[in-house]
């Protein structure tokens, strides 16, 4: 099937290999985690394969998903290693990463893509269905990029790619997981930030795939859920077609950070946040209400947009009239 025509296209023949890189993948055991790791051990990077396990709603833990992937990887010449910690504790987080040292003496790239869904939404909605999301998503990122940081940083180098959805445009009736995945830009954008001149560089993936996620059921894999579609429906939604744009992310020849693309489905894009040129009156001092609903269409007009680079940039443009 399309694993084994991906595995023929780039067995010996892929120029962006990943030889001598280590590499931790978090939500490794199934769907988009396990299509990145076996892209990246086939590729000759050495694989922590993180997975706790649980649920699609975080419930349970099993080390089996990330030990099958190892050993996929592993029959497939490759080298890894399987982790099964809950990365949304500070301990869990760190895990991955020391498994990483411990095992094969370094880490260059941290792929966080463990998450969770409990789909909810206002009025419905509460806090605990709110906290238990980001500390997965949000939290779980954060505690392996600063377990790894210190070691990217003395070696001056590494490779981070977070995880965001499309989710974060709108989803009515899953707040909690829109809300944590549009945290992964400002997040994305700020790590990049503090690396400042060394070669590190963090962006973010917004996947576009038929996970058991995306069914929104554990009980649901991809098979399943093609043959609940109509035969006008899309096809090419499988994982591993999501990988490519997320290997390059991992590379060193990567020369992007902060940035953040949509893959999947066999398109590839980039997303950004851009700001309008907007109104600018003559007297500020004196526009009304009445003055800005009257011009709302001009400050709304995209044509002459940017896109800022950092914050200092988003000021400076924004502030140039002054």
């Amino acid at each position: 099937g399309l694993h084994r025509r991906l595995h023929s296209q780039v067995t010996g023949s892929e120029k962006y290999r990943f030889d001598d890189r280590v590499a931790v993948v978090t939500g490794a055991g199934r769907g988009l985690g396990r299509s990145y790791a076996h892209l990246l051990g086939r590729l000759g990077a050495k694989v922590v394969v993180n997975d706790f396990g649980g649920s699609i709603d975080g419930i349970g833990g099993d080390v089996d998903p990330a030990r099958a992937v190892a050993k996929e990887i592993e029959e497939a010449g490759g080298e890894a290693v399987a982790d099964a910690s809950d990365v949304s504790t500070e301990a869990g987080g760190r895990n991955p990463i020391e498994l990483a040292i411990a095992t094969y003496g370094r880490v260059d790239i941290v792929i966080n893509n463990a998450g969770i869904t409990r789909p909810m939404g206002l009025p419905d909605v509460d806090i605990d269905n709110i906290e238990r999301i980001l500390a997965v998503h949000v939290k779980g990122a954060f505690n392996t990029i600063r377990a790894a940081w210190p070691h990217l940083v003395s070696q001056g180098y590494g490779r981070v790619v977070n995880t965001s959805s499309i989710a974060m445009f709108g989803s009515v009736d899953n707040l909690g997981y829109a809300t944590a995945k549009s945290a992964m830009i400002g997040m994305a954008r700020s790590m990049s930030a503090s690396a400042k001149d060394l070669d590190i560089k963090v962006n973010v993936i917004a996947p576009n795939a038929l996970t058991r996620m995306a069914t929104g059921s554990p009980s649901k894999g991809l098979n399943e859920l093609r043959e609940q579609r109509s035969a006008s429906a899309p096809v090419g939604m499988e994982p591993e077609l999501v990988a490519p744009m997320v290997g390059y992310l991992a590379h060193q020849d990567c020369n992007v950070s902060g940035e953040v693309y949509i893959a999947g489905g066999g398109r590839f894009a980039h997303m950004f946040v851009g700001m309008t040129e907007g109104y600018l009156p003559d007297r500020p001092e004196d526009v009304t209400i009445n003055d800005v609903a009257n011009h709302l269409a001009e400050i709304k007009d995209p044509s002459g947009y940017y896109v800022p680079t950092s914050l200092a940039d988003s000021a400076r443009r924004y502030m140039a009239h002054r």
